[in-house]
């Protein structure tokens, strides 16, 4: 069943690796038994349903757990249950992709207007001579 982030980007399951190892934490004996928790490998770089634009800022929005071969490595140990595990590891990537989409706003430089300046300056003056009369008196 393909992962569905928008109307335009689908991910395939054949694009998605998945492995379960061991969690560690709370659950008695049951912990050295089960392997519920997820590692999740979705190879981003080379995923031919996502644009270039969006794997950039995946990479960057990723950080740690994008690796040197261009994937996506997430790892969920939350739940006793593997498939719960699984369904939040495939969550938590549909949302990281889903942000990777959005476009950053163009920034718009602004000036301090020169009334603004003046009116700096003018602070700056005022509270420098409030300090200069302090000091010794002279008698």
């Amino acid at each position: 069943m393909p992962l569905t982030i928008t109307d335009t980007i689908q991910i395939e399951d054949w694009e998605i690796t998945e492995s379960f190892i061991r969690a560690g934490g709370p659950g008695g004996q049951n912990v050295n038994k089960v392997s519920s928790a997820v590692e999740l490998r979705f190879e981003a770089a080379r995923s031919p349903n996502l644009p270039d634009p969006v794997k950039r800022r995946l990479e960057r929005l990723a950080g740690r757990r994008w690796t040197k071969e261009g994937a996506v490595v997430i790892q969920v140990t939350e739940e006793r249950s593997q498939a719960r595990n699984r369904e939040i590891a495939r969550e938590r990537l549909a949302e990281l992709i889903r942000r990777a989409t959005e476009k950053p706003k163009k920034r718009i430089k602004t000036r301090v207007s020169l009334n603004q300046k003046r009116k700096r300056v003018e602070a700056k003056k005022k509270r420098g001579e409030v300090k200069a009369l302090r000091g010794k008196v002279e008698e």
